[in-house]
């Protein structure tokens, strides 16, 4: 009995040693997933930031966005305090747990918004980027293969078409340039700057390109075709562009200009409509008339921030939808943004002094 007892006793012991040493296991997993977790938000916004030419920043930015987050709730946090004492005469409870609101939820939304913002900054900057490729493009092309039928070798040709003008390209062309004197491929530093950018038309280029200098054939007609190729595809996107026009007119006829002078006349009206049911006296002796005339049910600033948020709503998804039919791309519309809805707004504000000056005398 006594060694059952005992034997009962270790078992006991393994059985807690066993779970001691899951639980370091289980807490030795879990930083390793950390770890795991963080080395890929790093390489993936390495990766973005490479594409958008900015990499020097990668390794600053989750602390300047984790600060930027901090000092904004600092400040709402200080701004409600402040309220609270001048306005409101409530406990400390109270207050805890707004300040507990402010730093769980608020700090979570401005946190999450500020990476998007950036995200959408890097992919507009790598946008960018790829057009300014796309546009010299061909012409870097036509220089090479002159200089290719000139007796130059690959490198050297591509190295002596660099122009000042050509941007983006020709930075890139620079450090492809540096890797081949350094003893790099000539094909594995052409891939890595095709991969750079998220360019069909660059990427096929420069597997031509490749192939056509594995195969040993005649670089600087292959260079001359491509460039031929690429000049022929941005005539036809231009054709397809004029023959739009119409929609992209209509489209900014009825966002700029329409929607504007209507808002401004249904703002005239309903303060018209206003006026005069505040004037509209119903007689004494009518005692059935079931309709009350108290005012209308809208008043102008409720109508007013309708009008703004329809114009700059419209106004948005009218400069993207112009930029699709235009350019082929979403993101192309996003300079339109600012200007259309600063345009609408102001237009706004001059129909409705036009109107209220012209049809003053009946209000």
């Amino acid at each position: 009995m006594k060694l059952k007892l005992f034997n009962f006793h270790k078992i006991g012991k393994k059985d807690e040693n066993t779970e001691k040493k899951v639980k370091e296991y289980r807490m030795i997993y879990a930083k390793k997933n950390k770890k795991k977790v963080s080395e890929h938000h790093g390489t993936r916004l390495k990766y973005y930031t490479e594409k958008a030419g900015m990499s020097f920043i990668s390794k600053k930015v989750s602390k300047v966005i984790f600060n930027i987050c901090i000092v904004i709730n600092l400040l709402i946090s200080f701004y409600m305090i402040y309220w609270f004492a001048t306005n409101i005469k409530e406990g400390f409870f109270y207050l805890s747990l707004i300040m507990l609101y402010v730093w769980i939820v608020v700090f979570s939304v401005v946190l999450i918004s500020l990476w998007i913002l950036f995200y959408i900054i890097i992919d507009l900057r790598i946008f960018k980027r790829k057009i300014g490729i796309e546009e010299v493009l061909a012409d870097f092309l036509q220089l090479t293969s002159a200089n290719i039928r000139a007796g130059m070798p690959i490198d050297r040709a591509l190295w002596y078409a660099v122009r000042p003008q050509f941007g983006v390209l020709a930075n890139e062309i620079e450090i492809v340039a540096k890797e081949t004197m350094s003893g790099e491929d000539l094909d594995d530093a052409l891939k890595r700057f095709a991969n750079k950018y998220d360019s069909i038309t660059l990427k096929r280029s420069i597997n031509l390109l490749i192939e056509g200098i594995n195969a040993g054939g005649e670089i600087g007609g292959l260079l001359n075709k491509i460039a031929n190729d690429i000049e022929e595809s941005k005539i036809m996107k231009k054709e397809l562009a004029a023959n739009v026009m119409t929609y992209v007119i209509f489209i900014s006829f009825a966002t700029i200009f329409a929607s504007p002078m209507l808002f401004a006349l249904s703002s005239y009206l309903l303060d018209i409509i206003n006026n005069l049911m505040l004037k509209m006296d119903v007689p004494a002796g009518v005692t059935n008339f079931s309709i009350s005339f108290s005012g209308a049910g809208v008043s102008m600033n409720d109508f007013r921030i309708f009008a703004y948020t329809c114009l700059i709503i419209t106004s948005f998804f009218s400069s993207i939808i112009i930029a699709t039919i235009s350019k082929g791309e979403i993101k192309a519309g996003v300079k339109y943004i600012p200007m259309f809805i600063a345009t609408t707004i102001t237009l706004f504000f001059i129909f409705s002094a036009i109107i209220g000056s012209v049809f003053g005398g009946l209000v």
